[in-house]
């Protein structure tokens, strides 16, 4: 049998113009849907929708950034199994999103999330060779490192700072401890929605129906994961206000996700695992959101990313745990 041709770029068959463009666009849809590790390119249109409901300037700046990060990828050869499966354009994504939450919605806004989807791939890369050697995925942390950056760097450029819109926790206008049952529902949902910066309670729902849509037992470890970290937050005395924001249940949600199946075998133990990870970082998101206000920055999911490395990295030493393939 003959050999197909393949592409010099990246090694694939070559295949007609209107295959490829269809591929980048199921591509995108899939960097989309892997921000919280579904490779669905359903469940990324679901995403999306959710993210235009929350308003148009999420969906569109989310676009911005995964077509952004994506194309940085494929430009510079990435392998394309990486890329068609969306692990390209996640973080670009939530660039995207987080970016436009916290400068303002702007032409000099849209140029910063192209600059900073570029460097994410970038960071992307270098983390998928560094963190080889001990078996851990990149996660979210592309996206933190140059978000973070940016924010911190915001106010010294006047053209990206003006005009940006002025987010204290809800706390801050609602304090107290005091949790009704209107908290509760809300930040459930509010916790799955918060992985994207959405705290509409019906844009949450939107995003658990995507999850369903790709797996019903991811979508059950994130309902999980939000009530795991409402009442870890609860418990440990937080503010009702945040709490009904879901300010304590999107770490939460994303570690749970990666170590309920994604990245650890799914059994009791890792059940058991899960929770305990799930705790942690609700109890990791207050101590990182204090430690970057000192700065100027925002936790964003660095507590998800540093406890979901803890947890990963310490599975190779538990007899009662194994990693995925």
């Amino acid at each position: 049998m003959d050999t197909p041709p393949t592409s010099e770029a990246h090694g694939e068959p070559r295949r007609p113009p209107s295959e490829r463009i269809k591929e980048g666009g199921l591509a995108i849809l899939r960097g989309v849907a892997q921000v919280d590790f579904q490779p669905s390119y359903w469940t990324g249109i679901i995403f999306l929708i959710a993210l235009f409901v929350a308003g148009w300037e999420f969906g569109a700046f989310a676009l911005l950034g995964c077509v952004t990060q994506t194309l940085t990828a494929w430009l510079f050869r990435v392998p394309w199994k990486r890329v068609s499966i969306g692990l390209e354009g996640f973080s670009g994504t939530l660039v995207g999103v987080g970016l436009v939450l916290y400068l303002g919605t702007s032409w000099v806004t849209a140029l910063v999330v192209i600059g900073a989807a570029i460097g994410a791939s970038l960071v992307n890369s270098a983390l998928v060779v560094l963190l080889k050697q001990y078996n851990l995925p990149a996660l979210t942390a592309p996206f933190c490192v140059v978000t973070l950056m940016m924010l911190i760097a915001a106010p010294s450029f006047h053209r990206v700072w003006s005009g940006h819109p002025s987010l204290p926790p809800p706390s801050a206008s609602e304090p107290g401890t005091g949790v009704s049952w209107s908290d509760v529902w809300h930040g459930f949902f509010n916790g799955i929605g918060q992985v994207f910066f959405q705290d509409k309670w019906y844009v949450g729902l939107i995003f658990l129906v995507g999850l369903a849509v790709s797996s019903r037992t991811v979508a059950l470890a994130a309902c999980a994961g939000s009530a795991i970290g409402l009442l870890t937050g609860w418990w440990l005395g937080a503010q009702a206000a945040d709490l009904g924001a879901g300010l304590y249940g999107y770490n939460s949600v994303l570690t749970a996700i990666a170590l309920a199946g994604t990245f650890v075998v799914l059994s009791p133990a890792g059940v058991a695992y899960a929770v305990i990870g799930a705790m942690t970082a609700a109890a990791a998101t207050p101590a990182i959101t204090n430690t970057f206000n000192i700065i100027g920055g925002h936790a964003l999911t660095w507590p998800f990313v540093l406890t979901t490395w803890i947890f990963l990295a310490a599975v190779p030493t538990m007899a009662m745990l194994r990693r995925t393939a």
